[in-house]
């Protein structure tokens, strides 16, 4: 197995190798990497610690992730029946999985990118389809890094689990063949940031699938995202997203709404 290389968060110019016996989850591992010019980054149970606490800004709805009671039900108990809540249909997560493997269409040696991973819901849909590939499951929350460790390795997926800022993230330009992103658009502090991190990071022919939650039509629905708005989630009809996603450099080439939710597969254009 390869090493992976990434770019050092205080030196941009500088890499950081990780070592590939990181992402085998069933064998804890804790130790630190660094740089050439010396800054140093810890692992912790397979976690690597990119995050820098000094730069970041949170919303309340983002710090309610760093909560171990919010990582543990996050999935089993809202997950799991959100799809079906917000399309108002039966929308079971495996369907929105398969979605995903369908339009990424993974290769055994390629490289991809869960960001705002939660649990790892998609690195895990992804690690399934091709168990060989390279898998980056990336989030701020150390709780939900932990949580996405136990699901993974009971599903023996094998990939590396990073905490790091996503509107920052530690990668070098165009190393990615696929990024994930599910749910968690709406819950960054600067997603217009975060969107260009994944243009420059993703590659000339590598796709974008990304799954956000859309502006209510229904007076019921405007009601309730109104207080949502006040913890930092931030809502967009299909057009304003659309225009969001233009202005990183992306094209939609596929997109499908049900309800409030939207999943939408995009290249560089």
């Amino acid at each position: 197995m390869q090493n992976l290389s990434i770019r050092s968060p205080k030196n941009d110019r500088e890499s950081i190798e990780i070592p590939s016996k990181m992402k085998l989850l069933q064998k804890p591992m804790s130790g630190s990497v660094c740089s050439k010019v010396g800054d140093e980054y810890q692992i912790e149970q397979n976690i690597l610690d990119l995050f820098d606490e000094s730069t970041s800004q949170s919303s309340l709805a983002q710090m309610t992730n760093h909560w171990k009671l919010t990582a543990s039900l996050y999935e089993d108990l809202w997950r799991t029946k959100a799809l079906s809540l917000m399309t108002g249909e039966t929308f079971p997560i495996e369907e929105e999985q398969q979605l995903l493997r369908d339009w990424m269409s993974v290769s055994e040696n390629g490289l991809y990118l869960d960001a705002g991973c939660s649990t790892a819901l998609y690195t895990r849909a992804i690690a399934k389809q091709q168990p060989q590939a390279n898998i980056v499951a990336l989030d701020f929350s150390k709780e939900m890094l932990f949580e996405a460790r136990e699901r993974c390795i009971k599903e023996q997926a094998n990939v590396y689990l990073f905490r790091a800022d996503a509107s920052n993230m530690p990668f070098f330009s165009e190393s990615f063949d696929g990024i994930a992103c599910g749910g968690s658009l709406n819950e960054f502090f600067d997603p217009q940031k975060v969107l260009y991190e994944f243009r420059r990071i993703l590659k000339k022919d590598g796709v974008l699938f990304i799954m956000h939650l859309l502006k209510a039509d229904s007076w019921y629905g405007k009601l309730l995202q109104e207080p949502i708005k006040l913890s930092g989630i931030q809502f967009w009809s299909k057009e304003e997203s659309n225009a969001l996603f233009e202005k990183a450099g992306f094209l939609v080439t596929r997109q499908i709404v049900r309800g409030i939710v939207c999943f939408t597969r995009l290249i560089p254009s």
